[in-house]
């Protein structure tokens, strides 16, 4: 580290000479989001015109696909490089061993599908797990006690991961938490053909209340009921554990790894970037979206001016990329200059 006692003291150095003026500051500006940094998460429905508001994400709608091409189309004219896909699965299609998440016919597949053949630049990135699937709203399999089996569970999530890539889809973002999946994604992945799949791992996704609206938007909330996820998902309390889960995942075949929730886990983000050099990328997650946009909406914050500034607080801490619903709306403002 710089030794600062040898810089020279003031008033030979004046710090606020570097902040006098605006084209002085943007010169020595360290970091910097830009448009190349977002993806812009959605949540898509079964049937043709289905527009859906979310009651606990302000702005944010569950969208059929026809509505969801016209999105896709404004991600493409905006330059956000990846859209990142969250099902809502009809209740009846919900069941205990969540097998609906391996249907090449579901819902998922048959979105990649369309949103590959009317935009191919566009990025897609599917999500690998079996919540919004499940007749229980966990992650996994359970056993007669109700634990979650990890074994099993990993067999399910690869054959998902299958399904998503014959649909063609660029990114598969497995974030279940399950030990040893990374490395079977992979292995299957290969062996199938499916050689340019990449995998986005949720490396250090940790047990956090930031996730409620999400579960409503995904409709996963009310099955899993007042259960939680402790037992796969990381303790809030632990960091150096972060860093095993990104090494781990990172050896089995990650391409990038990812840090859930993002502003509460900003220490994370940089001791991840830090240790690995690895692409790192954060979730600005549905709670964090939805207490800033409360907050705007009560005229407590400048809501322009606080989105885009938790999104630069990511760069900052290392982030190469951010999930974000404020996507859209960044975009708008960085192209704007």
């Amino acid at each position: 580290m710089q030794d600062f006692m040898s810089s020279p003291a003031f008033p030979a150095l004046r710090m606020r000479r570097l902040r006098r003026d605006d084209f002085t500051r943007r010169l020595v500006r360290e970091h910097a989001l830009g448009v190349d940094d977002l993806i812009y998460p959605v949540f898509i429905l079964d049937g043709e015109k289905r527009r859906e508001s979310v009651a606990s994400m302000p702005g944010v709608e569950r969208l059929s696909l026809d509505l969801l091409l016209p999105v896709a189309e404004d991600c493409v004219k905006l330059g956000i490089p990846v859209m990142a896909l969250f099902p809502v699965i009809a209740p009846e299609r919900k069941t205990a061993d969540g097998r609906e998440a391996a249907n090449p016919d579901g819902l998922v597949p048959r979105v990649v599908q369309a949103l590959k053949r009317e935009f191919p630049g566009l990025g897609v990135l599917t999500d690998v797990a079996l919540d919004p699937y499940t007749s229980h709203g966990q992650d996994g399999l359970l056993d007669d006690s109700g634990y979650i089996l990890n074994d099993p569970t990993v067999e399910v999530l690869v054959r998902q991961a299958l399904v998503q890539a014959g649909a063609g889809v660029d990114i598969v973002a497995p974030s279940d938490m399950m030990d040893g999946r990374i490395g079977a994604i992979r292995d299957k992945l290969e062996a199938a053909g499916h050689v340019h799949t990449r995998i986005m791992a949720y490396s250090a996704k940790y047990a956090s209340a930031f996730y409620g609206p999400f579960r409503d938007a995904v409709g996963s909330a009310r099955n899993l009921g007042k259960s939680d996820k402790k037992v796969y998902q990381m303790d809030p309390g632990n960091s150096d554990e972060a860093l095993r889960e990104v090494q781990l995942d990172i050896a089995e075949g990650a391409d990038m790894v990812m840090v859930k929730p993002g502003m509460p886990y900003l220490d994370i983000v940089r001791r991840v970037k830090d240790a690995f050099r690895m692409p790192t990328f954060v979730y600005q997650v549905s709670g964090e979206y939805a207490m800033l946009k409360a907050a705007a909406q009560n005229g407590w914050l400048d809501a322009e001016t606080v989105m885009m500034e938790s999104l630069l607080g990511f760069k900052r801490a290392g982030a190469d990329g951010i999930l974000t619903y404020f996507a859209r709306d960044a975009a708008r403002l960085l192209r704007a200059g």
